[in-house]
């Protein structure tokens, strides 16, 4: 008797895929800072105009 009532009290779990496709909208927004540190010979260089 006990054995036929806890087979009557079992709980499922069912897992089904949606009908409609899944949906994400998703905003992002990315920055980013660049910090370039050049010796001053190398800075001089590069302000020459006869090299480039």
């Amino acid at each position: 008797m006990t054995s036929l009532w806890l087979s009557a009290c079992t709980p499922t779990v069912k897992i089904e895929p949606p009908d409609k496709p899944i949906v994400i909208n998703l905003n992002v927004k990315i920055e980013h800072e660049i910090k370039i540190k050049v010796e001053k010979e190398l800075n001089n260089l590069l302000e020459n105009d006869e090299l480039f």
